[in-house]
């Protein structure tokens, strides 16, 4: 187990202003906040792709790296197929040859992509390209998954479908941390809530209480459409 993941003095720039905060394994949490409030680059510190200004983040366990997983608003697709977009990920994460296509399959069949699995991954369409992300994810199995903000350019068609891969996960057992600026997604999704804004995590608080009784003045107003999010 690599949770908790703990950030401590955490800056980055003029744009996270220094926090600390643990990351508990178990109900999934979502960031929330209006666009600039610094969700991603927060998600990015977390995930190991960005080093923070100031401060230090640490994992319980060793090699996070390898146990956990990062999706992204526009997923980056590779020049081959939707399978091998899969199998590449896993050869990259260090699993031997003789399972990758056994894990890419199952993969590709959770994700309900198993009928495109051949097909070019840049020519599928933007929901299709997002949940073949999730795909890549799935088939290592992370003990943490960070999405962020993994439905702003789909339908609500696509993005229904993302949701449901995204309980999967959940239900799996991997910890869900994922950024959005979505009232309704943040709802159907999350367990807790942490709500950024303009750089700092004025609340951290259980869905239910977080809407019901917000006691950040910033997040009232941005419950009630008094500051902007989109």
């Amino acid at each position: 187990m690599i949770l908790p993941l703990r950030l401590e003095n955490v800056s980055f720039r003029d744009i996270l202003k220094p926090l600390s905060l643990a990351i508990e394994a178990g109900p999934s949490t979502i960031i929330l906040g209006a666009n600039g409030a610094g969700k991603s680059v927060l998600m990015r510190i977390m995930h190991g792709l960005l080093a923070p200004s100031t401060g230090s983040v640490s994992w319980q366990g060793e090699d996070p790296g390898r146990r956990q997983a990062m999706v992204f608003q526009r997923p980056v697709m590779l020049r081959r197929s939707a399978y091998a977009n899969v199998a590449y990920a896993l050869k990259v994460a260090g699993v031997p040859a003789k399972e990758r296509a056994r894990l890419a399959a199952e993969a590709l069949e959770e994700v309900g992509l198993r009928q495109v699995a051949h097909r070019p991954a840049r020519v599928l369409s933007g929901g299709e390209q997002q949940r073949l992300a999730l795909a890549r994810a799935w088939a290592l199995h992370p003990e943490v998954l960070f999405l962020d903000e993994p439905t702003a350019n789909l339908d609500p068609g696509a993005t229904r479908e993302i949701e449901t891969i995204i309980k999967a996960f959940d239900a799996s057992g991997t910890k869900i941390v994922m950024s959005t600026h979505n009232l309704g997604q943040a709802r159907r999704l999350g367990d807790e809530v942490l709500y950024l804004h303009e750089g700092r995590v004025v609340e951290r608080a259980p869905i239910e209480r977080f809407f019901a009784q917000p006691s950040a003045p910033e997040a009232r107003a941005f419950i009630k459409g008094e500051l902007p999010w989109v």
